[in-house]
């Protein structure tokens, strides 16, 4: 019965995703003052979920179509704002509203999985 639980499933997901999203906006600020490096930035959880779950394809065995977040790719944003001089295109400004969101993101899944264990901790009796 308690095998297979999508909503810890998809909390932990959602987790995992800010995590590598939080991974590619610290490697941009990090990259900041590096001539020629273009910003990277891995799209929402749930940009990414609803293209995941667009597809027509069904799943006929267990693991034959599993996704795995932690290998999201990140796209480059060539096009977006004006680069520096030296041709870095981080903007700090930018970057830190993309941690604030991702912050956001990481709590709502944490808040999620405590809510979902606490419905199961009721459900068998145990507060």
């Amino acid at each position: 019965m308690f095998e297979n639980l999508k909503m810890f499933e998809t909390s932990f997901a959602m987790a995992r995703h800010a995590g590598a999203r939080q991974a590619a906006t610290a490697a941009n600020m990090a990259n900041a003052d590096t001539p020629g490096y273009r910003a990277r930035h891995i799209a929402s959880f749930a940009e990414s979920y609803s293209a995941h779950s667009a597809s027509p394809m069904k799943m006929t065995r267990a693991g034959h179509l599993a996704l795995d977040m932690s290998s999201a790719r990140a796209r480059t944003d060539a096009g977006k704002g004006e680069p520096s001089p030296n041709g870095n295109s981080v903007s700090l400004e930018q970057e830190m509203i993309n941690g604030v969101e991702i912050q956001r993101e990481h709590n709502r899944a944490l808040a999620i999985y405590k809510h979902s264990l606490d419905v199961m901790r009721l459900s068998i009796g145990r507060r």
